[in-house]
């Protein structure tokens, strides 16, 4: 019942992200969005994080429900980085490289998707690779990207 939900939070969401840039009032509004977006991603991953570290017991059943949320929600914090929407925790080396920016957006995206897949490996050591891997790409963006 909960994936379910989860599932069918995320299709929602996903529908109405695809129009967003368009929708953002004021660039506050598209910050607003892509840091929620990306806070969400980051609580749901840090929860498999903590299995993968060791902080807690592995369930199989809440890694493969917690990779699902954070590949779809890997997919939403793009279109709050329209053009005129500086600011933030954002460089403005977002807008100014965009095409790095959009690789380091892919990258992380793919990782997410083979997040998923080892989860549903059932495996605690083939999510503790991806985890790293996955970790990786959203730590190479920040250190390109991200105001610390």
């Amino acid at each position: 019942m909960i994936r379910l939900a989860s599932f069918a939070l995320a299709a929602a969401c996903a529908a109405i992200s695809l129009p967003a840039a368009a929708q953002f009032a004021k660039p506050e509004d598209a910050i607003k969005y892509r840091q929620s977006a990306l806070f969400v991603m980051g609580q749901h991953f840090s929860r498999i994080g903590a299995m993968a570290n060791g902080r807690i017991p592995y369930d199989a059943a809440t890694a493969i429900a917690n990779a699902d949320i954070v590949a779809e929600v890997a997919k939403f914090p793009w279109a709050g980085f329209a053009a005129g929407t500086e600011g933030g925790k954002s460089k403005p080396e977002v807008w100014k490289e965009a095409a790095k920016f959009k690789e380091h957006q892919d990258k992380m995206i793919a990782e997410t998707g083979k997040l998923v897949v080892a989860a549903k490996v059932g495996n605690i050591d083939a999510l503790k690779a991806q985890f790293g891997s996955t970790a990786g790409s959203c730590k190479a963006c920040h250190d390109s990207f991200r105001n610390q």
